[in-house]
């Protein structure tokens, strides 16, 4: 299975302009890029696949936490996926600090979920 989540900020940034340049190229179009700063609310939004199949998409306002992965996550869907699957089951998530808490590994290990490096 592998899974992943995106942020989406309902505000915009400071609206401040960023300059990328080479000496002498002061305020050319081309060096100027916006960013944002995911300031203020916002959803996030994960989701899993696994051979042919997904998991529904699960949409919170609250910041990801280790707590809320494996209580929300973990529990309410990879282990459901695992359940289903059996032995074979690999999981892949990347390296968010979320993700790598110890309640999370501890989690991981409980449920005998394998974890692809």
């Amino acid at each position: 299975m592998f899974s992943d989540e995106s942020r989406f900020s309902l505000q915009s940034d400071s609206r401040r302009t960023f300059i990328w340049r080479a000496p002498g190229t002061r305020y050319h179009q081309e060096n100027t890029i916006e960013r944002h700063r995911y300031g203020g609310a916002g959803w996030l939004v994960w989701g899993g696949i696994i051979l042919g199949s997904r998991t529904d998409l699960h949409v919170q306002s609250v910041k990801m936490t280790g707590h809320i992965y494996r209580d929300v996550i973990l529990e309410q869907h990879v282990r459901l996926f695992r359940g289903a699957m059996g032995a074979k089951f690999l999981f892949m998530d990347d390296n968010a600090r979320p993700h790598r808490a110890n309640i999370v590994d501890e989690c991981l290990q409980s449920e005998d979920i394998t974890r692809m490096d």
